[in-house]
């Protein structure tokens, strides 16, 4: 329990040192590897099954080599494809974002900076480092959360890939 209570106070002290900006970088992480999660789990437990369905719908003709029958298997990839890249655009948008944000604490951050030599000169070198710091740590905490973003979703987009190569290689022409 000790544990717990050291790591959320040591958790409060990073947020509270990175400022508020950080709030936002964390919020925009989180639901980026919500839907990141739930795309992995679909493709492990959903697709297979819709995927066994498109097979089986096709396997189901009675002939596959006619201008209709091109048309009804395009429809059938594309379904897949529909479903399989879900969601993909919003994970690209905030993982894009991420740093977006970072370099906005970096500019509240440095507007603090200003602030206090603007009141107190150069001369109160504490309170400039943590205007400083606040500059800081979003654009790193940003930075970070776009590289795993981007590390992720990389390999999110390359399992689509496969999956929508494998299912048309399971829908032959005859």
């Amino acid at each position: 329990m000790d544990f717990l209570m050291e790591l959320f106070e040591s958790v409060r002290d990073f947020m509270a040192t990175g400022g508020d900006v950080l709030w936002l970088v964390a919020a925009a992480l989180s639901v980026t590897w919500i839907l990141m999660l739930e795309r992995f789990i679909f493709l492990r437990t959903a697709y297979p099954k819709i995927e066994a369905e498109l097979i089986a719908q096709w396997q189901a003709r009675p002939e596959r080599k006619s201008w209709t029958a091109h048309r009804v298997r395009e429809t059938l990839l594309s379904q897949a494809r529909v479903q399989l890249s879900a969601r993909m655009l919003i994970i690209a948008a905030l993982v894009a974002m991420c740093p977006m944000l970072g370099l906005l604490g970096t500019v509240t951050g440095m507007i603090n900076v200003f602030e206090v030599m603007a009141v107190h000169g150069t001369g109160n070198a504490r309170m400039m480092a943590s205007g400083i710091s606040m500059a800081t740590i979003p654009t790193m905490s940003g930075m970070v959360a776009a590289l795993s973003g981007v590390f992720f979703s990389a390999r999110l987009n390359a399992e689509i890939k496969m999956a929508n190569e494998k299912l048309n290689d399971h829908l032959p022409f005859d």
